[in-house]
């Protein structure tokens, strides 16, 4: 296993082997009485990390409180920097809890502090709600109780041969459950939005070419059209048509260049020269997915884009070295075992669906971001 994953190997009877725990070195030669007291770190260091595990809530819980609290827009109204007892009077909080949470925050680099005043950060600009590139509405939507209480059933999924927490916890499946239930559904949408700016973002700049001779794309599963929005603006040439369930159609707000459909993608996809699926695919099984599939290959001329993660092979990881979004990967897969019926794939298992789906040959471009773009061509 490589060292970057936690920083080091440990060397035993000549032979580099992995351990999780940093700089420490075992070799043959080392004198039993020091081996001890190595032993005795390791388990020290486990038990501290196995307390990180146990109140593994509380990050979430804080910046929750954080966006609820609505601290860093106050702090940026204020310019950015803000007393303890200017802050606490602005937000109406107890100055003593207030102070507490903050603290913690702080130390988890999402605020900082100096010896008067709190101030903003890279990580506190995401909670704003009116910034372009907030996150806020993620954060809201995963904390929720509606979200949460599937994950109590994981233990449950993993006797199952399919099936899914949230179903099994709320009585349908999610989108089922969100069309029946505005309020989540808005969360849904929200949150579904901020995604696909950072996604549609990262796609049109770095990988405009994908776009060349697209006169008119179908975003199927497109929500309120926002990833359809940014790459119309980006390539004002294409005829953009966002298809969605109904319910979520007729909320979504107009936008030049953008028609917006609804329908159900399991029975027709709008036609257009591609098909454009950001973060749709995880959400099925295999059998669903080729069937999404299916339609679009139906309806499109020249491909089908779809903007998903690609999750490495056990073996490949033991080999290569992973990027920083291999966790925020595995994660959303583990978000996918517990609200959906879908997962986050391996390049075999997306070879499989697109193949299985009819198309002849597909493409896989990796850019610095969470997903990568898999072209599929009839």
């Amino acid at each position: 296993m490589p060292p970057h994953r936690h920083g080091l190997h440990v060397y035993a009877h000549g032979v580099l082997k992995y351990s999780p725990f940093p700089f420490i070195f075992l070799n043959k030669t080392t004198p039993k009485p020091k081996m001890a007291e190595l032993k005795a770190s390791i388990a020290a260091d486990a038990k501290l990390e196995m307390w990180s595990y146990a109140l593994g809530f509380t990050p979430m819980a804080l910046v929750k409180c954080a966006i609820d609290l609505q601290i860093a827009d106050v702090i940026d109204s204020h310019g950015g920097s803000m007393t303890l007892p200017a802050l606490s009077a602005a937000l109406a909080c107890s100055p003593p809890v207030l102070r507490r949470i903050m603290r913690y925050l702080v130390h988890r680099r999402i605020f900082s502090h100096t010896a008067s005043s709190y101030s903003q950060t890279p990580l506190s600009h995401l909670l704003m709600r009116g910034a372009a590139d907030s996150m806020a509405a993620v954060v809201l939507l995963e904390s929720t109780p509606t979200m949460l209480a599937p994950w109590q059933r994981l233990s449950l999924r993993a006797r199952q041969a399919d099936g899914s927490p949230f179903e099994d916890e709320h009585g349908r499946d999610i989108w089922s459950f969100a069309n029946a239930n505005p309020e989540h559904s808005k969360l849904i949408d929200d949150a579904m939005s901020c995604i696909a700016i950072a996604s549609a973002d990262a796609v049109a700049d770095q990988y405009p070419e994908a776009f060349d001779g697209i006169s008119s794309l179908v975003d199927v599963g497109g929500g309120d059209g926002t990833a359809l929005r940014i790459l119309v603006k980006a390539f004002p040439w294409i005829q953009g048509i966002s298809f969605d369930l109904p319910h979520v159609a007729s909320a979504a707000p107009p936008c030049d260049g953008v028609k917006h459909v609804a329908g159900d993608m399991f029975q027709a996809v709008p036609n257009a020269d591609a098909a454009f699926l950001m973060s749709v695919l995880h959400d099925w099984n295999d059998e669903e997915c080729i069937a999404i599939l299916r339609k679009c290959k139906e309806a499109i001329k020249e491909k089908v884009m779809i903007v998903e993660a690609v999750i490495g092979e056990e073996e490949e990881e033991e080999e290569e070295e992973e990027d920083k979004y291999s966790d925020v990967r595995l994660a959303l897969d583990m978000v996918m075992l517990a609200h959906t019926s879908g997962k986050e794939r391996t390049l075999k298992e997306w070879e499989f669906v697109v193949k299985e789906a009819g198309f002849s040959r597909f493409t896989v471009k990796h850019i610095k971001a969470i997903p990568a773009v898999i072209e599929a061509y009839p």
